[in-house]
């Protein structure tokens, strides 16, 4: 039994030990062109050209962290290299092809949905220019767009950082 739970936690060290940390993701960079405001194009780019598993973990989200309505009770948050260059640096206001994935869980950790942000020069002025979407775990569109919940929620922190909840804090 020892021996059994010992190898159960080389495994779960190593694993996390193996994901990328915030600024890793930084030297993907710009290597393919960023896909129209279309929840399957953006799915396709996240899971193919710039899979969101090898982007870089919020600062202290290496696991789940708790959250709240609308997101789960659990959730991680990752951001793809133009998100994290412009968060390094220190900009109040992200550029073109910025993308904010939340992965949103259960009470059980189960992954239940995925909702990114991503931003879209021109999209949507009124809304920051963000693009917000709503998938399933395997990549299936809830919701798309200019999404009314979304906007109304993310309203309370626009001029704070970009319409973002959570501070960056290497």
């Amino acid at each position: 039994m020892k021996k059994a739970m010992l190898a159960s936690a080389t495994l779960l060290v190593a694993f996390l030990l193996s994901l990328p940390v915030i600024g890793q993701g930084e030297k993907q960079e710009a290597k393919w062109a960023m896909p129209a405001a279309d929840g399957a194009a953006l799915w396709a780019h996240m899971t193919n050209e710039s899979p969101y598993l090898g982007w870089g973990i919020w600062p202290g989200q290496i696991v789940p962290v708790r959250g709240k309505s609308p997101h789960g009770e659990w959730i991680r948050v990752l951001a793809n290299p133009i998100a994290l260059k412009a968060l390094r640096e220190g900009k109040d206001v992200l550029p073109d092809g910025a993308i904010i994935m939340k992965e949103n869980y259960n009470g059980e950790k189960q992954l239940v949905a995925l909702t990114p942000m991503y931003k879209v020069t021109g999209f949507n002025p009124e809304g920051g220019d963000w693009f917000w979407v709503k998938y399933t775990p395997d990549g299936t569109v809830l919701g798309e767009g200019k999404m009314k919940g979304c906007i109304d929620c993310h309203t309370k922190v626009k001029t704070k950082k970009d319409w973002i909840f959570h501070t960056y804090k290497e």
